[in-house]
């Protein structure tokens, strides 16, 4: 199961984390990000213990979706280091998740 970023933890969870954090930035009502929902819950499984993925609603969560300058949704960003190292913006196979974390790991 993905974890659940919010603005209260999004530093002490995604930013001082030991591991690679991948973040998906999604609203409810949004139809592109109920398609990825899937693989970013597959993708938590596979990698757990290892990467940290989860999400964050942009409708709860305006501060972190106003630092990270997200304008469409979905957008997985990967942090490394508390830093932002890779981005991605819409539907993509999963495959492609998978290579851009496995870069980080």
């Amino acid at each position: 199961m993905a974890f659940k970023f919010t603005d209260e933890n999004f530093k002490s969870e995604a930013l001082t984390s030991d591991k690679p954090v991948l973040v998906d930035f999604y609203a409810d009502w949004c139809g592109p990000c109920k398609m990825m929902a899937p693989v970013i819950d597959e993708l938590a499984s596979e990698y757990e213990g290892t990467v940290k993925i989860g999400k964050l609603n942009v409708d709860e969560n305006p501060e972190t979706t106003r630092t990270y300058r997200v304008m469409s949704i979905p957008t997985m960003i990967i942090f490394k280091n508390g830093e932002a190292v890779d981005k991605v913006i819409g539907v993509v196979p999963k495959d492609v998740l998978k290579e851009k974390i496995d870069a980080q790991k």
